[in-house]
């Protein structure tokens, strides 16, 4: 009987005896090396991925195409939008007005133009079911799902697992926390983002970095600070001031508070340089790991967790820097980056990924523009990806990371061709009229591909005239993942297994050729 929404195609066409070979290895003490190497009489060499590590960028909500990266200044007034245009450095290839700085430097990455969702309309189009497809690189939800119900728990569930979490299971140490999700956990738990049949033993660490926020709009995006309900009245605008209609003063704080590793309170600084007092404490933990490898898989986690975590921020770095303190950098790098959320997620990305953990991803809110669209775009999401985006790859160049560093960056969708109010006679939160904006819309979005090994330059897929479909060769979520994994060097016929000794493949797709 195979699990409930197994897929045959996903599993190894392995002989019994192989078979058995790959039951009788414990999954926790199990590298993808080890399955390798029982197929090494069967398959040719691969050649070894330049990708030593990914920041993975990810604009939660979607972002408009017409907006970023495909604009259609040639379309109805209703389609091409309220900005205009700016050339970038490669010739014909124009991106909106308001990205001038990743304009100028669009010879530094690719833009794959046409991703797009093959699901049923009724998942496409919706944000937890394409959360799902695009962080575990599939096309399909898990048999059984609805939009609804794969926000919740469900017993007897087969979710595959999130690419953060193949690459955990992949990597080569486990001495140091493999992926990473920052600044802020508490309002990003969407469907996609766990271990899947994997095991908790495989789970990303999500951290918590960036103040409180406020913001009565959960797509808000601090600390630009702002809600698509805000209103248009000066004299209600976010602030302390009696009469506003929010108060957004936390999280115009731009600092990041060091993360909180689940025994105690926040650590400061001086607590996590007392190295012998917290190494000693670590092996005190490895022990009662061992002890406790075939007890209670989520209590491993944690305490594994909590192993890793330290000694990430007490050993990771030359001098022992720890990764999360940006009080460590130079005012003219924080500059760079940007002194606010985003800027900051980027600087800390970089940081880990000198540290040695292999993935990191950045969550920026904010991208689900149904209203106000164009006056939040053009007044705070797009000047800040442009700085924040910028400044991160030409750091990463000029210390000659880039090479070695995979950057994706894309949302979970992209937005409809043309503009209309959500509707068309109702108000928003704070009781103004809705604006227009652009509404969900999977069949079609861009996304930004940088470093590790990948060709730059280079505009890969064409929408048609109004952006709303793709005109050439289009990318699902399975050929990004195996985009990403053939970037690391990870071999197209790899296997993983689940907790039952099952062998899956890792690829569900294939890995886009220009980009190689």
């Amino acid at each position: 009987m195979k699990p409930l929404g197994c897929v045959p195609s996903d599993h190894t066409p392995l002989g019994r005896r192989e078979l058995w070979k790959i039951g009788g290895i414990g999954l926790l003490g199990m590298g993808i090396s080890d399955i390798q190497r029982l197929q090494a009489e069967t398959t040719g060499s691969h050649p070894k991925g330049k990708a030593r590590s990914i920041v993975f960028i990810f604009q939660s909500g979607g972002p408009s195409q017409h907006e970023t990266f495909d604009p259609k200044p040639e379309a109805t007034e209703n389609v091409r939008g309220e900005y205009g245009v700016t050339q970038t450095d490669i010739p014909g290839v124009l991106f909106c007005e308001h990205l001038p700085k990743l304009a100028s430097r669009a010879k530094q990455f690719s833009v794959l133009r046409t991703m797009h969702h093959v699901t049923g309309r009724a998942f496409r189009n919706e944000h937890s079911s394409c959360h799902y497809l695009l962080h575990t690189g599939s096309t399909r939800l898990p048999e059984g799902d609805t939009n609804q119900s794969i926000l919740r728990p469900r017993s007897g569930r087969f979710q595959w697992p999130s690419i953060a979490s193949m690459i955990t299971y992949c990597g080569e140490s486990r001495a140091l926390p493999a992926a990473v999700e920052i600044p802020r956990m508490k309002l990003m738990n969407y469907p996609g983002r766990g271990p899947g049949v994997l095991g908790a033993s495989f789970a990303s660490w999500g951290v918590d970095l960036a103040p409180v926020c406020n913001a009565p709009d959960a797509a808000g995006s601090c600390p630009n600070c702002f809600s698509h309900d805000d209103p248009n009245d000066p004299a209600r605008a976010p602030g302390p001031e009696p009469g506003a209609w929010w108060d957004n003063t936390s999280c115009r704080n731009p600092n990041f508070h060091l993360p909180d590793v689940g025994k105690g309170p926040v650590l400061s600084v001086p607590h996590i340089q007392r190295r012998q007092s917290l190494l000693r404490h670590l092996d005190q933990l490895r022990h009662r790991i061992d002890d406790q490898l075939h007890a209670n898989e989520k209590l491993v986690s944690y305490d594994a967790y909590h192993n890793q975590a330290l000694r990430l921020m007490v050993s990771s770095l030359p001098g022992s820097k720890n990764p999360f303190d940006l009080s460590q950098e130079s005012g003219r790098t924080r500059d760079l980056y940007g002194r606010e959320e985003w800027g900051q997620g980027f600087l800390v990305a970089r940081r880990l990924i000198e540290a040695g953990v292999r993935m990191v991803q950045i969550n920026l809110r904010g991208w689900d523009t149904h209203q106000n669209a164009f006056r939040d775009l053009k007044g705070k999401l797009l000047p800040s990806l442009d700085h924040c985006l910028s400044g991160f790859l030409d750091d990463l160049q000029q210390r000659g990371l880039l090479e070695e560093t995979l950057i994706v960056m894309c949302g979970e969708m992209g937005r409809t061709p043309r503009i209309s109010p959500i509707s068309p006679n109702g108000k928003n939160r704070s009781g103004e009229p809705f604006s227009p904006g652009r509404h969900h819309w999977g069949d079609v979005f861009p996304c930004l591909i940088a470093g590790g090994g990948t060709r730059s330059g280079q505009i890969i897929g064409q929408t048609d005239s109004e952006a709303g479909l793709p005109d050439d060769v289009a990318y699902t979520p399975s050929d990004l993942a195996a985009t990403i994994f053939h970037a690391f060097g990870i071999r197209s016929d790899a296997q993983f297994q689940d907790a039952a000794g099952r062998p899956y493949f890792i690829y569900r797709g294939h890995p886009v050729s220009d980009l190689f």
